[in-house]
């Protein structure tokens, strides 16, 4: 490991012991995770004591579920789940390329991120007929993009109401929730509603989730979200370095064969 990384595993054991940071988050749906970058993360995570709940590129994304499982992820994310038809369709895939044996340390979630899916969510909940999912994720960003909304009004009161109404129906069939987008110091309010009410299990940043914790100050939640960020800011120089350094590889074996191209007449 190089002596960013090592700054990542550094900053992970202090969100760890000290702001409820239970995982690591990679996608390969809008980030665009590559393997070479997971199993890197991997090894990250791994040297501070966590795993990474993988967000694949669809509910019936066959390859994302067998790549996760080979990279020993903790929680398989179904993002866009908009219709019982389409969490139907993940339940079978999982059912289907998920071993029995590997189910029970796994994590499965639904996505429920546009105004189609809230519309649906009785109907989505209902198909889980055999109680295969762990968790419900509300994605804000899309949610509000569905809504006609701008980002920064991703806090407002109308977006409160529907995850607020989703994480109700979700407890009620005795599942974990989880909450994404837009995850900064203006969200807190929004996420210590949410805890008071005792719907929100987990909040996350783009790589970073964190288990709510009823006691936990808005001065220290805004304290692990700066260090969430933090770290992710030192995921992407790492990944900026490496990149450039293949880009560079060749350089020099590129400008000799233009030398000896153009004297040629």
């Amino acid at each position: 490991m190089n002596s960013l990384e090592n700054k990542m595993v550094e900053l992970l054991l202090d969100m760890k012991k000290n702001y409820s940071v239970i995982d690591l988050k990679a996608e390969f749906e809008a980030e665009g995770s590559r393997i070479n970058e997971l199993m890197r993360l991997k090894e990250i995570a791994s040297n501070a004591g966590l795993s990474i709940a993988m967000k694949i590129g669809g509910g019936e994304a066959i390859t994302d579920i067998f790549e996760a499982q080979k990279l020993g992820i903790s929680a398989i994310v179904a993002p866009m789940i908009e219709s019982s038809y389409a969490l139907k369709k993940y339940l079978i895939a999982l059912e289907k390329y998920v071993p029995e044996d590997t189910r029970k340390n796994i994590k499965f979630v639904a996505m429920i991120e546009t105004i189609q899916g809230y519309r649906n969510v009785d109907e989505i909940l209902a198909e889980d007929k055999n109680k295969f999912l762990n968790l419900i994720s509300v994605g804000r960003v899309d949610l509000s993009g569905s809504l006609g909304l701008q980002r920064n009004e991703i806090n407002n009161e109308k977006v409160y109401q529907i995850v607020e109404e989703v994480f109700t129906k979700a407890k009620k069939r005795g599942l974990e929730t989880v909450m994404g987008g837009g995850i900064a110091k203006e969200a807190i309010p929004f996420i210590k509603k949410l805890v008071t009410k005792k719907l929100l299990d987990r909040y996350e940043t783009r790589k970073i989730i964190f288990q709510t914790d009823p006691q936990s100050s808005a001065t220290k939640m805004e304290e692990g979200i700066i260090k969430a960020n933090l770290f992710e800011l030192f995921w992407l120089q790492n990944k900026k370095k490496y990149y450039t350094n293949i880009a560079m590889e060749e350089d020099s074996r590129m400008e000799m064969l233009m030398s000896r191209i153009y004297k040629i007449d």
